[in-house]
């Protein structure tokens, strides 16, 4: 279960970390390694992974213990009204928070997150790679959460999920959609709860 979910994870999450990727390839390629920019790029893009196993190993636990109380379908759907309710009205709320609007803010200029700590060596590219998936992960943690409202076997759920995440982190109106959609899904949870 743990490795089709990262498998899914990196799907969904890589995309969104191309441009950094990249920049961070061609600043590696120009003025740091010019001799080999492929495996610091490589062990980048490998740290922002890992950070993103870590959060799919905790999603992996907690599917456990919701499907031992039987508040998730075998398709790992919410079965709870108030489950369901509470993870979109949660998810809702964080899209407006201060936290979020940081995280969104270090993914969305790749540039100052690369030039501001930098770190020297493969070491230094690795944990690079952490530490942007780890605002990666800030930004959008609780949007995977909503996959347990949708559906982790849900394509067209996990498809929406990712194009939102894209959008939010790449394009210039990305911080208004995610306000947003965190309006819809508390309007969502509300109309969930009152009916």
């Amino acid at each position: 279960m743990f490795a089709m979910w990262w498998v899914m994870m990196i799907a969904m999450m890589l995309p969104s970390a191309a441009s950094v990727s990249l920049l961070f390839a061609k600043i590696n390629r120009k003025v740091k390694s010019a001799a080999a920019p492929l495996i610091p790029t490589v062990l980048f893009a490998l740290g922002y992974v890992v950070t993103w196993g870590g959060f799919r190993a905790m999603a992996v636990a907690l599917r456990w213990q919701l499907e031992r109380a039987r508040l998730v379908s075998p398709m790992l759907e919410t079965t709870n009204l108030w489950l369901g309710a509470g993870l979109l009205l949660a998810a809702g709320l964080w899209q407006s928070t201060p936290m979020k609007a940081a995280c969104l803010d270090r993914c969305r200029t790749p540039l100052s997150f690369l030039t501001g700590g930098w770190r020297a060596g493969h070491w230094g590219a690795f944990r690079m790679g952490i530490e942007h998936g780890g605002w990666c992960l800030g930004c959008c943690w609780f949007l995977m959460v909503l996959l347990f409202f949708g559906g982790v076997m849900n394509l067209y759920w996990i498809a929406g999920l990712a194009v939102l995440v894209l959008m939010e982190k790449t394009f210039p109106f990305g911080r208004f959609l995610g306000r947003m959609t965190g309006t819809v899904l508390v309007g969502w949870g509300v109309m969930l709860l009152v009916s």
